[in-house]
């Protein structure tokens, strides 16, 4: 009986991987939307971004300086042009001062690492163009043919997974001034050159060749999806690529598809809902709230202190989001300190509250406030409670919890069971210890045995 018994759970078993792995989805969106999202990506929580490009040298005003400079000619990004560089000086003429002779892959790899990320997103090309591999469709303005020299993406991608990272690219789809773009944009998008000669075959050639974990898409505001020919690469991507069972996507592939369509959503850059989406989401943020690129101009007070960085990274997990922190090395291959030490703190900060942050879920409330706010995450039996101010006394009250004679409060970081009294029908008073320093200015309760 026992050797039929496992006999038909293993035919079970097999029929229901056969079942998953035997799924196609065609090029349309109803099929595409229909893809379950890797559990990976909603268990991993916090990522970083990095914008790195020729925009990386003029360092000035924001990653957008060409188009600033000769598209909107604004005149700052004009003046600064004037001021500094010959009047014959173009933008291309950057290029080769992006040297970038200090990247130390392995460097920048401990650092995100160090910030307790658990993935990785890397600009492979940004609306210039300039491509961070050497890509066969963008002759001499990519890192191979140009500046460094050498393929960022496959270094950096190479560090990141040796530290069991996922690895993921960003990849724009349209480019300021590429003459096969600014024809199809003449054309009304009626023609389709630029992404028959350099969108798609750049695409199939970062997912071919680097296997990314995710796929960030963006630029894909001015057309609709079908110009894109977004559809067709992600039932490509989703049936036959090779990393087919755990790339995941967002939400950009063309207008009105934001919010909408592909695997996780965007929505819009610094996305912030009032309440629990329906749809797994991402915020992504940047450290220098001025810019996504590397400015040397950047003043202290434009960037986010690491109360305010913790602040938004709990928002984001107990409201179901990831949180994708930005920042944006030099053109020479360095991030800037006040960025490391902003990594390195929240790594400090994950290193003992991180249990309230990975591979959890909402909870049934989000948010109260308590003796001053909380956030609420959730793991199977356990709740947690995050105060990001401290209440300056020695009781802290919250009054959504249900507890039982079985439940027990600890404070992460300190093993030991904290004293509590029941509220009325729900709710709890806790008797606080002396709270621990903390730079981030945030604390977590863990409450087992409440519901």
């Amino acid at each position: 009986m026992q050797v039929i018994r496992s006999q038909i759970l293993l035919f079970l078993c097999q029929l229901s991987c056969s079942s998953s792995i035997g799924t196609r989805y065609t090029p349309d969106w109803a099929s595409l939307d229909s893809r379950p999202l890797p559990e990976w990506y909603d268990e991993v929580k916090f990522g970083i971004f990095v914008h790195w490009g020729v925009f990386s040298v003029p360092a000035f005003g924001s990653e957008w300086f060409w188009w600033n400079w000769k598209g909107a000619q604004n005149p700052n990004y004009v003046q600064f042009m004037t001021q500094n560089y010959p009047p014959e000086f173009s933008y291309a003429d950057f290029a080769p001062n992006f040297h970038a002779q200090f990247f130390d892959p392995d460097e920048f790899a401990d650092i995100f690492a160090a910030s307790g990320a658990k993935y990785v997103v890397l600009t492979s090309k940004h609306h210039e163009g300039f491509t961070n591999w050497g890509s066969p469709n963008s002759w001499n303005w990519n890192s191979v043919d140009n500046g460094p020299h050498r393929d960022l993406v496959a270094d950096l991608g190479t560090a990141i997974r040796k530290r069991d990272l996922h690895y993921g690219l960003y990849s724009t789809l349209y480019e300021w001034f590429n003459p096969l773009y600014m024809s199809d944009k003449q054309s009304g998008f009626k023609t389709q050159q630029f992404v028959e000669n350099k969108v798609m075959p750049e695409l199939y050639n970062l997912v071919n060749r680097y296997k990314p974990d995710l796929i960030w898409s963006d630029g894909d505001w001015e057309a609709p999806d079908t110009y894109w020919n977004s559809t067709g690469f992600l039932s490509w991507l989703y049936n036959d690529s090779p990393v087919k069972d755990v790339v995941v996507t967002n939400d950009r592939w063309g207008v009105g598809s934001s919010c909408k369509h592909g695997g996780y959503y965007n929505c819009a850059d610094k996305f912030t809902p009032e309440q629990l989406p329906n749809h797994k989401w991402e915020k992504c943020q940047s450290v220098d709230t001025k810019s996504w690129g590397y400015r040397q101009n950047m003043k202290l007070h434009e960037l986010m202190d690491l109360p305010s960085i913790i602040k938004d990274l709990v928002y984001v997990v107990a409201l179901g989001g990831n949180y994708l922190l930005n920042v944006g090395p030099t053109a020479d291959g360095t991030m800037a300190p006040v960025f490391e030490e902003r990594l390195r703190g929240i790594g400090a900060w994950l290193q003992v509250n991180g249990e309230a942050i990975y591979a959890t879920k909402p909870w049934r409330v989000q948010t109260e406030n308590a003796t001053v706010p909380v956030w609420y995450t959730s793991k199977t039996n356990t709740v947690y409670v995050i105060f990001t101010s401290n209440p300056m006394q020695n009781t802290f009250t919250v009054s959504t919890p249900k507890t039982s004679s079985n439940t027990v409060v600890t404070l992460l970081g300190n093993s030991k069971p904290l004293k509590w009294a029941p509220l009325h029908s729900t709710g709890l008073t806790v008797i606080l210890p002396d709270l621990p320093f903390s730079p981030a200015e945030a604390w977590t309760l863990k409450l087992d045995g409440v519901a």
